[in-house]
């Protein structure tokens, strides 16, 4: 389904210069923000950088993926 929005001049430039940099579409930018503005608005006693990442990260692929390796001086 398709719904016409209207935002404002400012937030639109903001919008397709941060897509182009994410490699989304316009619309995919304003809502990964949506996203990441409501799950912060969730949790609010989380950091909203740490939200961005935690949603970027359920967003890759497995195959992206490398395990984790714990390095510890002995």
């Amino acid at each position: 389904m398709t719904v016409i929005v209207r935002i404002n001049d400012t937030l639109y430039k903001q919008a397709k210069a941060e897509a182009k940099v994410e490699q989304r579409t316009i619309a995919g930018q304003i809502e990964q923000w949506a996203l990441v503005g409501r799950a912060a608005l969730a949790k609010p006693d989380l950091l909203v950088t740490f939200v961005a990442e935690c949603l970027a990260a359920l967003s890759e692929s497995n195959e992206k993926l490398q395990p984790f390796v714990l390095r510890c001086k002995n």
